[in-house]
């Protein structure tokens, strides 16, 4: 799953990219020009948008990103704690609403509620293809009953393969959703990462469960 932070503050994002990174793939913007730039270009599973911006404050980010059919979930940031801001955020659209100081613990609970709530979220925590068992919350693998080692990111392309299990998987798709967007010119990471899945996982068990679809991409079979 990939989240987009907006928020001006080099060291809050710096911290919130640390502490998300091991459960998303992030990109950051520090405006919210940027920021919106990179929502009508990509597509995020979740926004988490900060109200003090340099240039085009949360509340008009937010504005904006609705009123171009955007139906990402949002979740502000605000150092205000003022019941008219939070009602305010939720009548321009926005989904949650969290004030600083606040944990990273509650944050990534928050993400998690909003993207399964989504209209085309993900309704478990817990995902199964044919004997094949991923669980988000714990980051552990298995076929049937056998742990597999994973690293972050063959466990989060692994994680989007099976999320999106029978369907075919573009590279450009996959480096959007698993990489962060500075590292699209990598033509041959897609590639690479398949085969570290296919000898953990079709290699180890004797099975073939990760497909190559022909100057496409890939899937993996439900």
């Amino acid at each position: 799953m990939k989240i987009l932070l907006i928020e001006d503050e080099r060291q809050t994002a710096s911290s919130i990219k640390e502490m998300l990174k091991v459960y998303y793939a992030i990109d950051i913007a520090f405006t919210g020009q940027k920021g919106e730039e990179l929502v009508f270009d990509n597509d995020y599973d979740a926004i988490v948008l900060d109200v003090v911006l340099p240039d085009i404050d949360g509340f008009q980010v937010c504005r904006n990103i609705r009123e171009g059919e955007i139906k990402t979930p949002i979740i502000m940031l605000t150092g205000k704690s003022e019941t008219r801001d939070k009602i305010n955020a939720l009548n321009l659209g926005a989904d949650d609403y969290l004030t600083k100081p606040f944990s990273f613990e509650e944050l990534h609970a928050r993400l998690q509620a909003l993207i399964r709530r989504a209209p085309n979220g993900f309704s478990s925590d817990r995902l199964s293809v044919n004997g094949l068992i991923l669980d988000t919350i714990s980051n552990t693998a298995e076929y049937k009953g056998d742990k597999i080692e994973l690293r972050l990111k063959e466990f989060r392309l692994l994680e989007y393969l099976m999320r999106n299990a029978g369907k075919v998987l573009t590279r450009s798709m996959i480096l959007e959703h698993v990489w962060e967007s500075d590292t699209n010119q990598l033509t041959n990471t897609v590639d690479v990462h398949i085969n570290y899945l296919r000898n953990k996982i079709d290699r180890q068990f004797g099975i073939k469960m990760i497909k190559s679809v022909h100057s496409l991409g890939y899937k993996i079979t439900a």
